[in-house]
């Protein structure tokens, strides 16, 4: 039997508007715009503070804790925000929410996460010809002091040098980091 005109149109338009509240929804935590955002480019790189971070399924307290991080200073990528939560992505792909205190703007980075075999070459100054100053392995985690886009100086216990950009999982390539 065919809708009257009337009943047609209310159809119509709850269709209409279910449909743009759901590209809104979508689009905000997808993007990491919603009004309460902190206006901070998403995706971004960051640390964790604690050496305990809970990761959660969802944006919210209640939401069941998926895994534990339990080692601070690890880099992060921010892939969305919703009010005071942070989806984020470690080095191997895995993503969850976590409270915005329990992170840092203080950037570090993994050298190679990818590489299992082999080591990477920490430099005395930016040039591939410069002098080996250690051989570091793939998971090292460190700081980054600076970056140029091409080379990061990069430090933690024991080293200090830098290393190619495209080595280190926290930087994005040709990021400068200042």
């Amino acid at each position: 039997m065919p809708m009257s005109g009337k009943a047609s149109f209310r159809s119509n338009t709850a269709a209409a508007l279910l449909a743009t509240l759901m590209l809104a929804t979508a689009g905000g935590l997808a993007h990491g715009a919603d009004e309460t955002g902190t206006g901070l480019p998403v995706p971004r790189f960051v640390s964790l503070k604690a050496d305990k971070v809970n990761v959660r399924n969802g944006p919210n307290k209640n939401q069941d804790v998926a895994w534990v991080f339990s080692r601070a200073g690890l880099p992060v990528e921010i892939t969305a925000e919703f009010e005071t939560w942070r989806r984020i992505r470690d080095a191997e792909g895995s993503e969850g929410w976590v409270y915005h205190s329990m992170l840092s703007g203080r950037r570090t980075a993994l050298v190679a996460p990818w590489n299992k075999t082999g080591t990477v070459a920490l430099r005395s100054d930016p040039k591939s010809d410069a002098k080996v100053e250690a051989q570091l392995e793939h998971g090292v985690l460190g700081t980054l002091k600076t970056c140029d886009g091409k080379w990061c100086r990069f430090i933690g216990p024991g080293f200090d040098g830098y290393i190619e950009q495209s080595q280190l999982w926290g930087v994005y390539p040709n990021e400068k980091v200042e």
